[in-house]
Formats: structure tokens, C-alpha cells, sequence
């Protein structure tokens, strides 16, 4: 049996006291500071904060990107289920029993006699070394370059270690509830269901924008015996995708190009598809975006983008997001994205919401980053892995509370007559979608 360890005076409840002036109710969680002082209800998810740093580092950068720089750095940490605590932090926001921190004049006043009287006073902590740190005018083109490099670049190992066979990195597709069926298995559905609401034959010509390690455009090569042209920004997954192409003997079907969609030349195909990556267009430029996809589609033409939206409260990608996993990156209520593209003259036909299904593939993920926990290590760090496992824990959760969502949105470029191409009824796209 576990005896509830009783309330011991100290840095804790100065610290306990702080956060709920700055937040505006009483925390959701128990706090533990560095001289072993504890207070908050029993059976809340325990936060330990290590060192007075983690309140230096807070009071210089309050907010998310603060409390997410001290959990990286190993300054603060969660006892046992990190998803826990985040889901009692959201929580209580979404009951609006807390709001961001809001420091008055007088709050940071008293939170610097707090500081010095913990011993806590002093310099801004250094940036931990794994945030981007990127130059140049918004969404230039070498911004974008460094932009994709920071976190696509990080190595092929890493991602080889964290994804399954497929090499996908994108919402799989989980059609099946056996327990054999994995996630090698949804992301192979996933692709199949594309495949098929492309329309894909023998010959026709793909365009896979921000192909990543291939695993769409080498399924519709090999499948479907499309010929494709697989762009992207990041040498590493270009590469991969190269080797992979001539391991498989698909070089007179695949052309594999490393640039900026900006610079994509030609048009007139059959299919175009860009899955996970206008999350990376930014807001200004997203019009441009979809009429580049409309000009690169013949008429008739089809083009899928499957992409991540958030509620319009909350666009963007987040501080720690966009410091951390993907700098710049935006995303946008989803009739906002339906809306572009429809201005741009595409017809938008179908929208299918993933975002379940984005809750299990993300915890995949997380699952085996936690299993192979010293591979990784060893491979980027503990600082990089904690960033992943933060980020893999928190987008898991966005997905399930519904604060982050993710479509597929199948368009067409109509003829000039009107004419769309498309079948009264989808036909077999989801029969048997798993299996081809």
C-alpha cells in the first residue's frame, strides 16, 4: 500500500503560490521542488521541478516555450504519465479554472522577491541547443530550406528508428482492429485509400510535393505503375528516396527532385498530391500554394492534400512547435484551407476527417520511442528525445481533445465545360482498402 506523502513547507508552495497568481486558480497538479518540499492534492500527477533554474528559466520566458525549454533541459519532469499532467493542464484551461500567464507590473515584482528568496535570481538560462534558430525574411526560400532541414534533416536514422517499414510520416489509416494489425498495416491502407481516390492507372503522371521518404510516391510506383515525380526540400529524405528507387529498379518510373515547389516546373498531370505539407506554406502564402496546385493539374486532373488544421482560436503551430519540431509551420481552421483551394479553381469533392486515426498513429510513434528510449538517446541525445517525446505526448492529445484535426481533400480542376471526371458514387475506395 502507498502512504500519501503529507505536505511539506518550502520551495513548493512558493512555487505553488506563483503559478496560481500568474494563472488564475490553483494548479491541477502536485508540485515537488528541489529540497523535497511538496503541496497540491495527493492523486495528481506529481511535477518535479529539479533545480531553482527551471524558475529562473520561467521567469525570464513565461508561458509555453518556457515550461517547455525546462521539461527538454530534464530541469522539470513529470512522475509517471506525462500525458497525465498535460491532460489535467488542458483541463483545467478548457474549464477555464486557469488562462496563459498574465503578469502585472506587481506580479513580476512579487515573483522577483519570490526568486531571490529561493536563491533562484540570476541570468537568462542559455537556449537549449536543440530550438531552431533560423534567418532571413518569413517563408523566403532559405528560410524554408533551414526551415525543413531542422527537423526533416535530423537524420534518416532517427526516423528509421521511429517509423515503421513504410517510412511514412504522416496519419496512417487504421482499418483493422486485430491485434496483429499494425502500423506498417494503416499507413499501407492509408496510401492504397489515396491511390484510389486519385484515380491511378498504368502511366498516369503523379506529382508527389513534399514526398518525404517516399512511401506514397514508391506504393504508386510499384502498385499502380505510375510514373512519379517525388519533390522535396530535404536532402536527407531525397537521398533515401533515391536509393530506395534504384534498390527497387524504378528509375524509368520515379524522378526525384530536391527543391522548393516554388521552382517546380511543368504541369499537366494526371494526379497531384501534397500529404502533410501545406502545414509548412505559410498563411500569406497558401493562395499562391493552391493555385500553383491548380496550374500543375491537367483539366479532370485530381489532387489529394492531406493536411493538419486546428480550431480558429488557435492557429499556428504553438511556441514549442514552432521552436522545436517544425519552425514556421501554420495551421488553419479547415474551411479556410476548402476555401483556397476553391478559389484557386480546384473543385473540392470529398473531405474525410482522420483525426482518430491520427490519435493511434501518433501513439505508435510514442510507443516506440519509449521502447527503444537508449537507442535514441544515444542516437540524437536525452535533450532531442525529450523534445520528441514532449511533442509526441502533446500532439496525441491535441488530436484526441479535438483541438488539432487532420483531413484528407480531394479536388479536382474541372474542363472548361464544367466536366469533373469523377464517378457518381467513390466507387471501391473502401473496399478493402487495406489490401490491394
Amino acid at each position: 500500500m502507498t502512504t500519501a506523502r503529507p505536505d511539506r513547507p518550502g520551495a513548493a508552495h512558493r512555487l505553488a503560490a506563483l503559478a496560481e497568481d500568474a494563472l488564475g486558480g490553483p494548479l491541477p497538479l502536485r508540485l515537488r521542488a528541489w529540497d523535497g518540499s511538496e503541496t497540491g492534492p495527493q492523486d495528481a500527477p506529481v511535477v518535479v521541478v529539479r533545480t531553482r533554474r527551471a524558475l529562473r528559466r520561467l521567469l525570464w520566458q513565461p508561458g509555453e516555450l518556457g515550461l517547455a525549454q525546462a521539461y527538454i533541459t530534464g530541469e522539470i519532469d513529470v512522475e509517471g504519465d506525462l500525458a497525465a499532467g498535460l491532460r489535467a493542464m488542458w483541463g483545467a484551461v478548457r474549464e477555464r479554472t486557469l488562462h496563459a500567464p498574465r503578469l502585472t507590473a506587481a506580479d513580476r515584482v512579487r515573483a522577483a522577491g519570490t526568486a531571490l528568496r529561493l536563491g533562484a535570481v540570476g541570468p537568462r538560462p542559455p537556449t537549449p541547443a536543440s530550438q531552431a534558430r533560423l534567418r532571413g525574411g518569413l517563408h523566403s526560400r532559405s528560410r524554408d530550406r533551414a526551415a525543413i532541414s531542422h527537423h526533416y534533416d535530423l537524420s534518416n536514422a532517427f526516423y528509421r528508428l521511429l517509423l515503421d517499414e513504410t517510412m511514412a510520416y504522416s496519419c496512417g489509416y487504421w482499418t483493422g482492429e486485430e491485434p496483429d494489425f499494425g502500423p506498417a498495416d494503416a499507413q499501407r491502407a492509408k496510401l492504397e485509400l489515396i491511390c484510389r481516390k486519385l484515380a491511378l492507372v498504368p502511366g498516369a503522371r503523379l506529382l508527389d510535393i513534399g514526398c518525404g521518404w517516399g512511401s506514397l510516391t514508391l506504393y504508386a510506383a510499384e502498385r499502380y505503375k505510375a510514373q512519379v515525380t517525388a519533390v522535396t526540400l530535404a536532402r536527407e529524405q531525397a537521398a533515401y528516396v533515391r536509393e530506395q528507387v534504384r534498390e527497387r529498379g524504378l528509375e524509368h518510373q520515379v524522378d526525384v527532385v530536391c527543391q522548393d515547389y516554388r521552382d517546380i516546373a511543368g504541369g499537366a498531370y494526371e494526379a497531384v498530391t501534397a500529404i502533410e505539407m501545406g502545414e509548412h506554406v505559410g498563411v500569406a502564402e497558401y493562395p499562391a500554394f493552391a493555385a500553383a496546385l491548380h496550374r500543375f493539374v491537367r483539366p479532370r486532373g485530381r489532387v489529394l492534400v492531406q493536411q493538419m488544421s486546428r480550431g480558429s482560436a488557435a492557429p499556428g503551430g504553438g511556441a514549442f512547435i514552432e521552436a522545436y519540431i517544425a519552425p514556421d509551420m501554420h495551421m488553419r481552421p479547415l474551411g479556410d484551407t476548402v476555401g483556397m483551394l476553391e478559389t484557386a479553381g480546384l473543385e473540392v469533392r470529398s473531405v474525410e476527417s482522420l483525426r482518430e486515426h491520427y490519435v493511434r498513429t501518433v501513439a505508435a510513434w510514442h510507443r516506440t520511442l519509449e521502447e527503444r528510449w537508449d537507442d535514441f538517446v544515444r542516437l540524437v541525445g536525452t535533450e532531442t528525445a525529450r523534445v520528441w517525446r514532449l511533442y509526441l505526448v502533446g500532439g496525441a492529445l491535441a488530436f484526441q481533445e479535438r483541438r488539432m484535426g487532420v483531413d484528407q481533400i480531394l479536388s479536382v480542376r474541372p474542363a472548361p465545360g464544367g466536366s469533373s471526371g469523377m464517378p457518381a458514387v467513390p466507387g471501391d475506395w473502401y473496399t478493402q482498402a487495406e489490401e490491394r
